[in-house]
Parts: structure tokens; C-alpha cells; sequence
């Protein structure tokens, strides 16, 4: 049966979303406070990630954090403050970030990575899409013997899941990218891993939703709810009030702001990132992320891209140039040859990912409401799991056998 469908939010699992859902023939309206055009979803690196099967919230990153805390170019920050929601979320975080839970959670972020990069796939063999999207892996470089070794066990557990991962020589590295510097010793090389460009694949999946009825509403920011029992009848604008059969939430780093009008608590923080596009010639072409540094690498349609860093500390847009100039200098130190120009760094961009407190998105509706769903909490595999979470959400609403298991991603799993 058709139902009148509204997504608040038009990041990549927003549009995923509606993707999937105008599929099933549902009337789709998609309203956001920006013009959709900016944010996470077109800063990303790209990257499709059935190797990161290490959540977010792993062991050791705590103590990281707190060394880190005084470095204004490390690649991981926090900022401690007395703020109720954020000192919840770092209490949260702290007690999933254990052996168990991460172990545990390693299938599921197998699972559903393997499935996006497939539906990834799909959609690039429509006839409707010609967006770029290559399959050549992820090289995890490595200066140091410690960063190669711990790596190699994360590479290890992937492979007993069934990923396919290869363990680099210095000389086996440079024959497959002759571009990285003489110091790097060597890769772990995630076979199972894609990278595209996202300003491309989200103009284009725009312009075919459009075609396909789908309205988008822009600059258009949800000030209420209007709710009868346990049913969400419409949603409130500055301009109107919209109204619908199924509300899906998907406003990214916003999430826990717009949940609190209807009394339900969904902790996400903001991690910010940035990203340095360079348009010159770079030699680069196999995605990377440099281990010590932390930062991403991304051979994109025409251009490369460098991303990195993960801010903890509230919704904000401002640019740290200290941080821009980190991950310039930290490319600069495993591409030998490469130049990042004083206007590619002035260039620089960020968004605000938005992080649950174990590193596993909310996908699935909402005890208490008949008609709300949650889709958010990403991380930094927003992009990887775009499609994947559409899809989900689409089974879930229109009734369908649900591809897999959605309990990790309980939305009230921590109430």
C-alpha cells in the first residue's frame, strides 16, 4: 500500500532512502534546513568500507583521546565541556568501548557494509546512473613496525570474516603505488573496499529523484511536531505544516536535537572533519588511509581528495587551520612528490558526522510512536552505508522481509 513518506534530512541516507522508497511507489517529500548541497555527504572520503569492521568505540581510543586532548592537529579531539548530552554520550561511549561489545558488533558492521557496497552496484548499472565508482581495495600505509602490526590483526579478523585482505611488502607496495614515500614500510591492502566521488553521486541521485516525483523541500527547518496518541500527524515549519503517513528521521549531527521534541533521547555527538580536494595530477590511484596520521586518501573523478580528523565538540562549521595543515603535511609526508598549494588548504571544507556512542547507527522505529523512524548515527561510514540503510528503512515501512537483523541498531538502546 502507498503511503505519503517524509525524511527529514537530505544527506546520503535521506536520499537513499528515498530511493528506495519511491521504488515501492510511496509519495515521497524530502525537507531539510540546508539547500542540499553541503555537509557531510559531499566533504566525505568516499570510501566504501567493508573493512571497517572496528567500531568507532574501540578499546585504547579513550586513553588516545586524552593524549591527544592538548594537540591541536591531532587527528582525534574532544572538547570537554559541561553540557548534559555530551557528558552522557562520553559516559556511554566509555562502556561500550570494550573487547566484548567491539567483537560483537564486528559482524554486524561486516554485514551491513558488504550489503551497501553491493546496492552500490545495483544502482551504478541502472541505466540511470553514470556516476564514478571503481573497486581497487584500501591501502592501510604504515611507517612504523607497531602501526603494521596492529593493522595486520584488525586485516587477520577481517579475513576470518570472510573479507579479502592482503599483507604488503615494502617492495609489493611500491610495485602497486609508486607514488608513496621511500619511508612507508609496507600496507595492509583491503580488497573488499570501493571509493567514489560524492558531489557526483549525490547530484545525479537528486536529479533522478526528482524525475521521479519526489519533492524537495529546502532551507526548510522543523520547528514542531504536531502528535494525536502515539501517532505523528504532521510535521511544523516556519511556513506549514506537512503532513504524512511515516516520518523518517534523518538529520545526521541534528538528531538528538529534533528527537528531544518528542521526549525521546537518541545521544549523537558531531564529529567534525575536513577535507583538502587537490586538482593537479597527484599519480595517486589506490585509496589510502595513512595509519599514524589518520587521515584519508581518495583518487576521485578529476581530483584527490585528503580527509581527516574526527572533532568532538558540539555543532559547529569553523575551520581549524592547524588541523587543515596536519593532514597537508601528513600527505605530504607519505606522497613524496606531492604539492597540497596554500589555496587547496584555504579550500578546505568540513561536515559534521554524527556519531552514536558505540559506533552503530539508529536504523528502525521508534517504541511510542506508530510512525517514526530513525535513521542516523553513521559515523564516519555514513557514505559506505547509504544505500544499505535506505534499503532498510524502505523494508521497514513498506512491510518487507528486512534484509538483516536491525536489534544492534536499536534506536532505544541505550534508554
Amino acid at each position: 500500500m502507498s503511503k505519503k513518506i517524509v525524511i527529514i534530512g537530505g544527506g546520503i541516507i535521506g536520499l537513499c532512502s528515498a530511493y528506495y522508497l519511491q521504488k515501492e511507489a510511496h509519495e515521497v517529500i524530502i525537507v531539510d534546513k540546508s539547500d542540499f548541497s553541503s555537509g557531510a555527504s559531499y566533504v566525505n572520503a568516499g570510501l566504501i568500507t567493508p573493512s571497517h569492521i572496528i567500531s568507532l568505540a574501540a578499546p585504547g581510543i579513550i586513553t588516545k583521546g586524552i593524549k591527544w586532548m592538548f594537540n591541536s592537529s591531532s587527528p582525534f579531539y574532544v572538547k570537554p565541556r559541561l553540557n548534559y548530552d555530551f557528558l552522557e554520550w562520553s559516559w556511554l561511549f566509555k562502556k561500550s568501548a570494550t573487547h566484548h561489545k567491539v567483537t560483537d558488533s564486528i559482524p554486524v558492521i561486516r554485514d551491513i557494509n558488504v550489503l551497501s557496497r553491493s546496492l552500490y552496484e545495483e544502482i551504478k548499472a541502472g541505466k540511470e546512473f553514470d556516476f564514478f565508482h571503481e573497486h581497487k581495495g584500501l591501502l592501510m600505509l604504515y611507517k612504523t613496525d607497531k602501526a603494521g602490526e596492529e593493522e595486520w590483526s584488525v586485516g587477520q579478523k577481517a579475513v576470518e570474516c570472510g573479507l579479502k585482505v592482503a599483507n604488503l611488502s615494502q617492495e609489493e607496495l611500491r610495485k602497486l603505488e609508486p607514488s608513496v614515500a621511500s619511508d612507508i614500510k609496507g600496507a595492509v591492502h583491503y580488497l573488499s573496499d570501493a571509493h567514489m566521488t560524492p558531489n557526483d553521486f549525490m547530484q545525479q541521485m537528486k536529479t533522478y529523484l526528482l524525475s521521479k516525483g519526489v519533492v524537495f523541500k529546502s532551507e526548510t527547518e522543523v520547528v514542531g511536531f504536531n502528535v494525536k496518541s502515539n501517532t505523528i500527524q504532521s510535521i511544523t515549519t516556519k511556513d506549514e505544516d506537512i503532513h504524512f503517513d511515516e516520518l523518517v528521521v534523518a538529520s545526521g549531527s541534528w538528531t538528538q536535537n529534533l528527537m528531544k521534541k518528542l521526549k525521546i533521547n537518541v545521544p549523537v555527538q558531531a564529529g567534525k572533519g575536513y577535507r583538502i580536494d587537490v586538482q593537479n595530477e597527484t599519480q595517486i590511484t589506490i585509496p589510502s588511509i595513512l595509519l599514524e596520521a589518520k587521515v584519508a586518501v581518495t583518487p576521485m573523478d578529476g581530483f584527490t581528495r585528503f580527509a581527516g580528523t574526527m572533532e568532538i565538540g558540539g555543532i559547529n562549521h569553523q575551520i581549524n587551520s592547524k588541523r587543515v595543515d596536519a593532514i597537508a603535511n601528513a600527505a605530504s609526508d607519505y606522497y613524496s612528490s606531492l604539492n597540497i598549494s596554500n589555496k587547496a588548504k584555504q579550500n578546505a571544507a568540513c561536515g559534521l558526522r554524527p556519531c552514536s556512542p558505540d559506533g552503530l547507527p539508529y536504523i528502525g522505529r521508534v517504541s511510542g510512536y506508530k510512525n517514526l523512524i530513525v535513521a542516523a548515527g553513521h559515523a564516519m561510514m555514513g557514505w559506505s552505508l547509504g544505500p544499505a540503510t535506505g534499503k532498510l528503512i524502505s523494508e521497514v515501512i513498506s512491510n518487507q522481509k528486512i534484509s538483516m537483523n536491525l536489534t544492534p541498531f536499536a534506536v532505544d538502546r541505550f534508554s
